[in-house]
């Protein structure tokens, strides 16, 4: 087998590899010798088959066979003898021709195919502990733990029929009906309708109208639905809503004791107390992580510049820019709406996607060099959360990862990214700072994250086309579209994606 390097441009490499007939020929005639003893063929006892009458039937099957088994398997030896590692699948070409096609499959031509990839560089790795890194520490006191567990106690709030007109934080059953331009809207109509006054669930001013109604009353409230409300045929519209009161009730008292907590599943009090410190903690713990990592992500990004290889570079902006489309889509947006144009995000999201590929390499390198594995029963406990966002589809999930080659990694290289994220922490120099929740949720822009963990999106220059993990729904659990309030898309930070 002769390879030669006919390309080295870049990252790009390509190789023609060569595989004399005769070479073609002996190892077809070695599966041919090994058949002999096996087939059987009427006319010929066993084992007494001649080879030239195998190869009459079976010559071409078996070339097919080799040829298939070599742009299978020989790219990777070629590239492991030359020390390379390709950044994706190599491309293989061989002859599309017929006659020429016909010529190699009986041994008249030497086979001939040439493999095209993209090598990954070669990423000498730095000192870490030159890194350094803030962690920004939220304390949890007593009040803000009694304030979620009021929250969360909501839900366990009954409500009593009243006389008399509603007064705000109330219980109104109503029926309503939403028009615009006297023409009802689809989504604006729905029938017992609970709503508490002042739970800002529905649009601005649309509660706030209820205040003084009482059971039977027949209202009309007008209200304006605003200019980013996610659907596009109602955003910044006057609209009227055609009430009818069926029912107010007042709200019980809360009172924090084990009898709450009986009603919540729990055995008392203090083990409430005690379950809702440790989700507030774990809230705040996961920002705080994120903070660092990007931190660390940052200073990785300064440290490494090297070319990425561009096929990766496209698969991952090519990802970034469908959903970027999507959201903006789905809230009815453009480019322009954002204060930017198509072309200045695609430079902007081509850069992210630029970055995400060589922090991706980065890790990588350092992963392998630290001996960072992912085990097999990390492996199970992600498969089952993925399993358990799908009820009643485990099966089709369970298919989907055994029979879809590279499935299994979207399991394994966020848990690898992780773990070498940990490990470099075990390296970089960390400072701690007790911070307040407003500031650990900040971002640089000044903008609340609160209960949004950094997640692989970013945003335009100038400001977000659309925040693209975060899609504006039309509705909020029941489907109806009309008086639900929504929130903009917030905008996030180019370089606030996590590496793949």
């Amino acid at each position: 087998m002769q390879v030669t390097e006919t390309l080295a441009e870049g990252l790009k490499r390509e190789l023609k590899v060569v595989i004399p007939a005769k070479d073609m020929e002996a190892r077809m005639n070695e599966r041919l010798a090994d058949a002999k003893d096996k087939v059987r063929i009427n006319g010929f006892r066993p084992g007494k088959v001649p080879v030239g009458h195998l190869k009459k039937m079976y010559g071409k099957s078996i070339m097919a066979e080799l040829v298939n088994e070599i742009v299978r398997d020989q790219p990777g030896q070629i590239l492991s003898e030359r020390g390379e590692k390709s950044a994706t699948q190599p491309e293989i070409a061989m002859t599309e021709d017929e006659a020429e096609a016909d010529k190699i499959l009986n041994a008249q031509a030497d086979f001939e195919f040439t493999v095209a990839y993209e090598v990954i560089p070669p990423i000498e790795l730095k000192d870490a502990s030159g890194i350094t890194v803030t962690r920004e520490v939220v304390e949890v006191s007593e009040d803000e733990v009694n304030e979620q567990i009021e929250k969360v106690a909501e839900s366990a709030r009954t409500y009593e029929t009243k006389k008399g007109k509603a007064a705000d934080g109330d219980r109104v059953t109503i029926d309503y009906l939403g028009k615009v331009d006297g023409e009802a809207f689809d989504g604006g109509k729905d029938e017992d309708s609970e709503l508490v006054i002042g739970s800002n669930r529905f649009i601005p001013g649309f509660e706030e109208q209820l205040v003084g109604v009482k059971a039977g009353d027949e209202k009309v409230i007008t209200v304006t639905f605003p200019a980013e409300y996610p659907a596009a045929n109602l955003a910044g519209k006057e609209a009227t809503f055609d009430i009818t009161v069926k029912d107010v009730a007042a709200p019980g008292k809360i009172e924090l004791n084990d009898e709450l907590a009986t009603t919540l599943g729990l055995e008392s009090l203090d083990k409430l107390k005690e379950v809702v410190r440790s989700q507030i903690e774990s809230q705040y713990g996961n920002a705080t992580r994120q903070k660092v990592k990007r931190q660390i992500l940052d200073q990785l990004d300064t440290m490494y510049q090297f070319e990425a290889p561009s096929k990766l570079v496209d698969a991952e902006f090519e990802n970034i820019w469908r959903q970027i489309n999507t959201d903006l889509a789905q809230s009815g947006k453009t480019f322009e709406d954002e204060e930017t144009t198509e072309e200045e995000a695609r430079d902007e999201y081509r850069k992210l996607a630029e970055r995400r590929v060589r922090l991706g390499l980065v890790l990588s390198e350092i992963g392998e060099k630290a001996k960072v594995e992912v085990s097999e029963d990390e492996m199970q406990r992600a498969l089952f959360a993925q399993l358990q966002q799908f009820p009643g589809q485990q099966k089709e999930i369970l298919d989907y990862f055994r029979n879809t080659p590279g499935a299994s990694a979207s399991l394994r290289a966020p848990i690898f990214e992780e773990k070498v994220i940990d490990h470099l922490l075990s390296e970089v120099s960390v400072t701690d700072k007790t911070v307040t929740k407003d500031e650990l949720f900040a971002d640089e822009d000044g903008e609340g994250d609160a209960d949004k963990p950094a997640k692989k999106k970013a945003a335009p220059k100038k400001k977000a086309a659309a925040k693209a993990d975060e899609t504006a729904d039309a509705a909020e659990g029941d489907g109806k579209a009309a008086p639900k309030k929504k929130a903009a898309p917030k905008k996030k930070k180019a370089d606030e994606a996590d590496a793949e």
